[in-house]
């Protein structure tokens, strides 16, 4: 569960609220500020007071169906609706359709003399006029301390106080007060924070030269509410406040998988890319193919038909469109066709919050499957590591509640020899990372890829060389040598070795199979002459045998006959019948 879901649920609508309309702030508060009671916003010059009240009463009027009245107190109404007419606002036609009161009361300090009660009878019968006139049910005071500023007198200024804020509780309006921060309080005054439901404190802080905006909650009569310093903007669209989205780690997960744009690093991840809506950091040296990565991905992305939001932090946008088409990545024709949104800024242009806010605008605006961030690493320049970590970890979870796959280059740096760490420290928080590095051998420095880690998924532990060609990324296969892994000119060698080698096991194996042949046929010739030789011997035998069986069968025929002759002598020798004498 978020941390802004804990705030929604704890209100449970126990405490009726009045939406400002302002963007991240109904999240941090809980729906809006204190409806029928005043909420004091204070802070320094510059940091967006007014804006905030205006902006109060512009959405609550033109959005919510509640006109209201904006009394001032150091600018003519003039000069109030000159100041955010550039944002957007157009006072004076609301002013027109009476949608809205804008007053001016002009208090000169040095004319005024304490000389005895104060009495606000008169603010209260004016103020009582201007939200009749129109029904208003909201109001901004702005700001405070021109209204008490000619009273010395504590005792008298803490019961004016009190009774100004009970007046707007009793016309049952949402008031926004405006006030000037003091010096170790929160109001000049010191007061006002007391007397208030509600306590909105805006900070505008510079760092290392880079101006911040931060909005803190500091109290919430009746309601939970976020307690955090939150980043917000002043742009072209007014104030936005950027929440922590998902300290809860909430947030749905895919199990479509989205090629990298480069097919063989699709293989290296299981054949079929990134997880949809998962974060990939790839970090390697300078010039090790890190942005050509990037590029593939968005290319691929807008081929599929998914729109692309690239962030550039170190090169403008013809610059890497000019850069990718040397490595035949057309960019340039996804930006035309509206595909692909370029947005090129500078790390010291505004501060991490700024940044944060306007990335988050431009998620929300273009709606976008695939956001790159090239490189990270160089926010470091204006900010510390952990201060960057937190801008990534609220970017990341605004992306992956999103549903939008997120690409982040860094610039790595050899620590105590090794690559397998960011300054940053952002690697934990990614869902995939890819390594590429450098092989210095046989005087060339060449690319090498591998997949450091890939959460869920089956990924190859290979290293893979990284060739850099004019029709894109090459992974040439992995080729291994008595040094290990070789590259570049290296690799070639061992290659032309490799063919060298197996050419002369080719001939060996031929010299050997036609010496078998020799062989076989030799044998062969050996068993046809044993077969003839068998033959003529099986026909001597043949011969002997058809020989002895004729001899055995004259044999027969000789004995035959013998013993017809001898049958036949007998017959002839024995005498014939005697005659009677």
């Amino acid at each position: 569960m978020s941390s802004i879901e804990v705030v929604r649920r704890s209100t449970g609508g126990a405490l009726a609220k009045s939406a400002t309309g302002i963007e991240g702030l109904d999240t941090v508060t809980g729906g809006g500020l204190p409806r029928g009671r005043p909420t004091l916003v204070c802070g320094g010059a510059g940091c967006g007071k007014t804006l905030l009240a205006i902006e109060f009463l512009v959405h609550g009027a033109v959005r919510f169906g509640e006109p209201g009245v904006f009394l001032a107190f150091e600018e003519t109404a003039e000069e109030v609706a000159a100041n955010v007419r550039a944002l957007g606002f157009d006072l004076a036609d609301l002013v027109r359709r009476e949608l809205l009161v804008v007053d001016y009361v002009h208090l000169e300090h040095s004319e005024i003399e304490e000389t005895g009660g104060y009495d606000l009878e008169g603010l209260f019968i004016r103020l009582g006029y201007a939200l009749d006139s129109i029904g208003a049910r909201r109001v901004a005071l702005d700001t405070i301390e021109n209204l008490f500023g000619g009273l010395e007198n504590e005792a008298v200024l803490r019961a004016e106080l009190r009774r100004l804020f009970r007046w707007l509780k009793e016309r049952q309006v949402t008031a926004v007060v405006t006030a000037e921060r003091g010096d170790g309080t929160l109001t000049r005054h010191g007061l006002e924070e007391y007397v208030s439901d509600c306590v909105i404190l805006l900070d505008h802080r510079v760092i290392g030269q880079i101006a911040t905006r931060r909005l803190r909650v500091v109290k919430y009569r009746g309601s939970a509410h976020g307690t955090n310093e939150y980043p917000f903007l002043i742009d072209e669209g007014g104030l936005e406040v950027l929440p922590i989205t998902a300290a809860g780690l909430d947030h749905t997960v895919s199990r479509e998988r989205i090629s990298t744009g480069i097919p063989d690093l699709d293989a290296m991840l299981g054949g079929s890319g990134y997880y949809r809506g998962s974060s990939i950091l790839v970090s390697g040296t300078a010039g090790s193919g890190k942005s050509s990565v990037a590029a593939h991905f968005v290319a691929a992305a807008c081929e599929r038909g998914e729109r692309c939001v690239y962030f550039s932090f170190e090169e403008s946008q013809d610059q890497v469109v000019r850069n990718m088409a040397s490595i035949g990545i057309d960019l340039e024709r996804w930006l035309g066709q509206g595909t692909l949104v370029f947005r090129a800024a500078r790390p010291s242009l505004d501060g991490l919050e700024g940044h944060l806010a306007s990335m988050s605008r431009v998620v929300r605006e273009v709606q976008p499957q695939v956001v790159v961030m090239d490189p990270i690493g160089t926010f470091l320049s204006v900010s510390e590591s952990a201060d960057v970590r937190g801008l990534l970890v609220r970017l990341l979870d605004l992306l992956k509640s999103r549903q939008i796959t997120a690409l982040l280059t860094n610039l790595a740096s050899a620590v105590e020899g090794t690559l397998e760490q960011t300054d940053v420290g952002i690697s934990s928080l990614t869902d995939t990372w890819l390594l590429l590095r450098d092989f210095e051998l046989g005087g060339e420095r060449n690319r090498g890829l591998y997949v450091l880690k890939s959460r869920g998924m089956a990924h190859s532990n290979q290293v893979r060389e990284f060739l850099l060609t004019g029709h894109g990324i090459e992974l040439v296969e992995v080729c291994l040598g008595g040094e290990g892994v070789l590259v570049g000119s290296a690799r070639q060698a061992q290659q032309a070795r490799e063919r060298v080698d197996a050419a002369a096991r080719e001939q060996d194996a031929g010299r050997r199979r036609r010496e078998l042949e020799l062989k076989r046929q030799a044998m062969e010739a050996r068993i046809a002459a044993q077969r003839a030789e068998l033959a003529m011997e099986q026909e001597r035998l043949d011969r002997a045998l058809d020989a002895e069986s004729g001899d055995r069968a004259r044999l027969a025929e000789d004995r035959a006959e013998t013993t017809r002759s001898r049958q036949a002598g007998r017959t002839a020798a024995e005498p014939g019948p005697r005659s009677a004498p």
